[in-house]
């Protein structure tokens, strides 16, 4: 699942302006990006490939934190470039013993 530049340029108004010397297009991080996120994989396992790591997580935390992600893939779905499926299960086996107290017997 990777964007090429032609999708890219539909939703490249989504993304703030790169400023100053950035060496990574915004392309590329959300490449990265969807990398893990179709994978599963932990940030430290992205293939080098997709360059530094940290480098990625650190973007997208901010555009995270921006509503940048929601606007990206709220436009992806919209144009109908990319469909996302959330399927989450959660199980938990916790449990807690209670043991009753005087005044309960």
């Amino acid at each position: 699942m990777q964007l090429n530049n032609n999708q890219y340029q539909e939703i490249a108004d989504c993304f703030p302006r790169q400023r100053g010397n950035v060496s990574l297009a915004n392309l590329s991080v959300l490449n990265a990006f969807l990398y893990v996120a179709e994978n599963g994989c932990k940030w430290r396992r992205l293939p080098s490939y997709f360059v530094n790591w940290h480098t990625v997580y650190m973007r997208v935390s901010r555009w995270a934190k921006a509503g940048v992600l929601a606007r990206v893939f709220t436009k992806l779905q919209q144009l109908q470039i990319l469909t996302v499926k959330i399927e989450v299960l959660s199980l938990d086996s916790t449990s807690i013993k209670v043991h009753p107290t005087e005044t309960e017997l």
